[in-house]
C-alpha cells in the first residue's frame, strides 16, 4: 500500500492526510480547497459524483472517507468496485451494514468505523474484557466537549453536525439482562463524576460499531454511552422531540452551527469500564483518560480533531503492515491494542496504559 486518497477535508481530514503523508503518497480529494495548508496533493471535483470519485481513485491501492455519514457509501461502492481498501469514521449504522455486505466479496479490506467510538472505544473496551475468563457487565463512555463550557447546552459543535444528530435521533444497539436489543437514544441518563467534576451520560446510536454482536450470549449488560456536561440530554430531547425538530435535521444542525462554534480547548474523555470474573474472583477493570490538543508539525489540532484521526491512521497503519487482514471485513474489538499502540498514531494513546 503505497498510494492513498483521503476523501473530505475538513478538521480531521486534513489532519488524517498529514499523518498519512509521512508514510504513504497521499492525494486528498474534495469539492473546495482545504481549510488549512496540508502536504500533499489536492484534487477538487464533486465528491458527489461517482464517475469523479472512481477516476480520482484510480491507481490507488487505498481511500479513507473522512466525509459526513451519509456521503460515506458512494465511496465505499467505488472502492469496492475498484478493489482497493476501504476506510471510513462512521458511527452509522445502516451505512456500515451495507459496507459489511459488500466485504464479502471485496478484493480489500472493508474497515468503516475506525474514529472514537466506534473505533478506540471499542479496542480499548476489548482490551479490558479478553482480561477475563467470564464476563457480567461492559460499560463504554466518550465524551468530546469544551473544556470551559458557556450556555445551558455546555456543548460546541467541534465535529460533524450531522453526526451529532444522526446519534441522538437513532436508535442504539445494547445488550441488557443477557437479551441484545434496540434502545432509544437520550434514554439511560445517569452521572458521572470524573475528577470532581460532574458530568452525564446517555444512550446514542453507533457507539458499540459490531461489538453487541460479538459478545451476544456471553456478557448481562453491554452499553454505549456519550458524555456531556449536566443538563444537555433534558435540552436537546426538548429540541428534537418537543419542538419537533428530529424532523427538520438541517435546520437543527444549522442552529447548532450558528449557536454552539468550535473553541480551541476542548477535551476528550475515554472511560471504559468492564466486570466479571478472572477464575473464580469477581473482578472490575477500568480504564480512564482525558485527551488534550496538542501540536502536529507546528499546528495545534483539537482534542476531537487529533484523537480521531489518529484512531483511524493506526488501523491504515497496520492493514499496510499486513498486522491486521488485507481482506474482508474488521471489526474494531478484534484489533489488539498493543498492535495499535506500537503505530506512529496508535503511540499517542500510550499515556493511561
Amino acid at each position: 500500500m503505497r498510494n492513498i486518497a483521503v476523501v473530505g477535508l475538513g478538521k480531521v481530514g486534513s489532519l488524517v492526510g498529514t499523518l498519512l503523508s509521512d508514510i504513504f503518497q497521499v492525494t486528498g480529494i474534495d469539492r473546495q480547497l482545504p481549510y488549512t495548508n496540508v502536504p500533499f496533493d489536492v484534487l477538487t471535483g464533486d465528491v458527489h459524483d461517482g464517475t469523479f470519485i472512481e477516476s480520482a481513485l484510480q491507481g490507488k491501492e487505498a481511500v479513507v472517507s473522512c466525509l459526513p455519514y451519509n456521503l460515506n457509501l458512494p465511496i465505499a461502492v467505488a472502492a469496492y468496485n475498484l478493489g482497493i481498501h476501504y476506510f471510513d469514521l462512521t458511527e452509522d449504522v445502516p451505512t456500515t451494514t451495507a459496507i459489511r455486505q459488500m466485504a464479502t466479496t471485496s478484493k480489500g479490506v472493508m474497515a468503516p468505523q475506525c474514529g472514537l467510538a466506534p473505533g478506540l472505544i471499542g479496542i480499548v473496551g476489548a482490551y479490558l474484557y479478553n482480561q477475563f475468563t467470564r464476563l457480567r457487565d461492559v460499560e463504554l463512555r466518550v465524551g468530546a466537549l469544551p473544556r470551559y463550557p458557556n450556555g445551558q447546552l455546555g456543548y460546541s459543535i467541534t465535529w460533524s453536525p450531522a453526526g451529532v444528530i444522526n446519534e441522538y435521533i437513532n436508535d442504539a444497539e445494547a445488550i441488557h439482562n443477557g437479551v441484545r436489543k434496540m434502545v432509544p437514544s437520550l434514554d439511560g441518563l445517569e452521572v458521572i463524576n470524573i475528577e470532581g467534576q460532574e458530568l452525564e451520560a446517555f444512550v446514542t446510536s453507533g457507539g458499540l460499531g459490531t461489538m453487541c454482536e460479538t459478545l451476544e450470549g456471553r456478557v448481562d449488560t453491554l452499553n454505549y454511552k456519550t458524555i456531556r456536561y449536566p443538563g444537555h440530554c433534558k435540552l436537546m430531547r426538548f429540541l428534537l422531540y418537543e419542538l419537533i425538530l428530529k424532523e427538520k435535521r438541517e435546520l437543527i444542525e444549522q442552529i447548532l452551527i450558528d449557536a454552539k462554534p468550535p473553541v480551541r480547548e476542548d477535551v476528550v474523555y475515554v472511560y471504559a469500564a468492564v466486570e466479571g470474573w478472572q477464575g473464580d474472583k469477581i473482578a472490575r477493570e477500568e480504564f480512564f483518560q482525558a485527551y488534550h490538543p496538542i501540536t502536529i508539525k507546528g499546528k495545534e489540532w483539537r482534542a476531537i480533531s487529533w484523537t480521531t484521526a489518529a484512531s483511524l491512521v493506526a488501523v491504515v497503519e497496520m492493514v499496510a503492515r499486513g498486522t491486521l487482514p488485507t481482506q474482508g471485513f474488521i471489526k474494531q474489538e478484534e484489533i489488539p491494542l498493543e498492535h495499535f499502540l506500537q503505530t506512529g498514531c496508535g503511540s499517542l494513546f500510550r499515556k493511561g496504559f
